[in-house]
């Protein structure tokens, strides 16, 4: 069968990177040492984690979102987000009380963290968690000067927060959840970092409302929240719609 123009197969690729001086009678010896080493390379190569490869959550099927890099760390702290997400008004809505130990997870910069270091105050303790050693960094130095020493950052993985398990309060997810990779793992680990009285909170912007501008892959609706974390273990308990753009959706173990 003819080969479609500019395609090639593994043989003709190898011989054509066999070196034009090598002489006639070794380039087949040659070429299927080559053709063997390759195949045993590709073997030992890891299979990709499914989870990794997904970009549709089986339960609901929402497209999951990229990840914010580096580039966007000022975009956190813009001076439009005060109007655009009243921080302090959603802080207000958990009541989240003195001496409170919490999770800041997708932590960025800190712009949720130092106002939850102020919350709980000196006796409380912020686990800082985000998969980016970069974000870390920028959070460290935020935090210190606003001088708070209760706040430990964390580096998280993809599957894994790091969270010590069972000894949160209280974990926060602002505007990333739908960013995780593999949701349900997380939601699994997260879970089990919970105290029994402990709440999990996500803000996120409203999908059910096409005014808010926010690309669409990086907003949910109540109903995919509630399906997707039903789903891994925990119960809803309200939605919380003081904000001008955003759901807090508060669940805890079941």
């Amino acid at each position: 069968m003819r080969k479609r123009e500019g395609t090639s197969s593994l043989g003709d690729s190898i011989e054509q990177a066999l070196s034009p001086a090598m002489p006639r009678e070794a380039r087949p010896l040659a070429a299927a040492t080559l053709r063997v080493l390759i195949i045993l390379a590709l073997c030992l190569l890891p299979a990709p984690h499914p989870a990794l490869a997904q970009s549709k959550h089986p339960v609901t099927g929402r497209e999951i979102a990229g990840v914010m890099g580096m580039g966007g760390a000022d975009w956190l702290v813009r001076p439009e987000r005060e109007a655009e997400e009243a921080p302090e008004k959603a802080l207000d809505a958990l009541a989240i009380p003195k001496g409170a130990t919490v999770a800041d997870i997708g932590a960025g910069v800190g712009y949720f963290t130092w106002r939850l270091a102020e919350r709980v105050g000196p006796s409380g303790k912020v686990y800082a968690n985000d998969i980016q050693p970069r974000m870390l960094e920028r959070l460290k130095r935020n935090i210190a000067e606003r001088g708070w020493n209760n706040v430990e950052t964390v580096l998280g993985v993809e599957d894994d927060p790091k969270l010590p398990a069972g000894a949160i309060d209280l974990i926060l997810l602002v505007d990333v959840y739908h960013e995780f990779s593999q949701p349900q793992r997380m939601l699994a680990r997260m879970r089990d970092s919970l105290k029994p009285s402990g709440r999990l909170v996500l803000l996120e912007y409203r999908k059910e409302d096409p005014s808010v501008p926010i690309r669409f892959e990086h907003k949910m609706t109540v109903t995919e929240v509630r399906a997707e974390l039903e789903a891994e273990g925990f119960r809803f308990e309200k939605n919380l719609d003081p904000l001008p753009r955003q759901h807090i959706l508060v669940f805890r173990k079941r």
